[in-house]
């Protein structure tokens, strides 16, 4: 069944960053012909929570994507991470997504209950807030990218689109 996504991505933030390896894992999926689902890209977000997240609400009305894949960069970590929730003070949020079955059998992932307390955490609870408050059933995940290199690129960017396809059969 084809399905519609939308897929976020930061800008930078640190002046050492080149680039945020969540766009770059943007742009490499967006080069791929193998994609039977409708992409829709929202790149480059201020790293800024109040921001992105305007932005992203008025994406959602404009497109009203059936599934929706928030990215960040994580520049400590080796693997995708898909954020099980995100809080705001005493506030914790979850996906209803089953993130156990939905990275069973990837190689280059692992589910993470701690989505860093920055503007990624921000974003994430306030898109699940958002879909809450306006009752809308969209299936919605983050995932925190690890730098990409030409070593771990193929396998992160398989196990994405895995993901990608899993997601789309909820």
């Amino acid at each position: 069944m084809k399905r519609s996504f939308l897929l976020t991505s930061f800008d930078t933030w640190l002046p050492h960053q080149q680039s945020n390896s969540a766009d770059d894992l943007l742009i490499e999926l967006a080069k791929l012909d193998s994609i039977s689902h409708t992409l829709s890209f929202l790149r480059l977000l201020p790293v800024d929570v109040r921001l992105a997240s305007a932005q992203v609400f008025e994406k959602i009305t404009e497109l009203k994507p059936d599934r929706i894949v928030c990215c960040g960069m994580a520049e400590k970590r080796t693997l995708l991470s898909v954020e099980s929730n995100a809080s705001c003070g005493e506030s914790v949020l979850h996906t209803k997504v089953n993130l156990e079955q939905l990275v069973l059998g990837t190689a280059a992932v692992e589910i993470s209950h701690d989505c860093g307390k920055f503007v990624c955490e921000g974003l994430y609870y306030s898109v699940l807030d958002y879909l809450q408050q306006c009752q809308l059933k969209v299936p919605c995940i983050f995932i925190h990218v690890p730098i990409l290199t030409e070593e771990n690129l193929p396998s992160i960017l398989s196990d994405f689109l895995l993901i990608i396809h899993r997601l789309a059969l909820w």
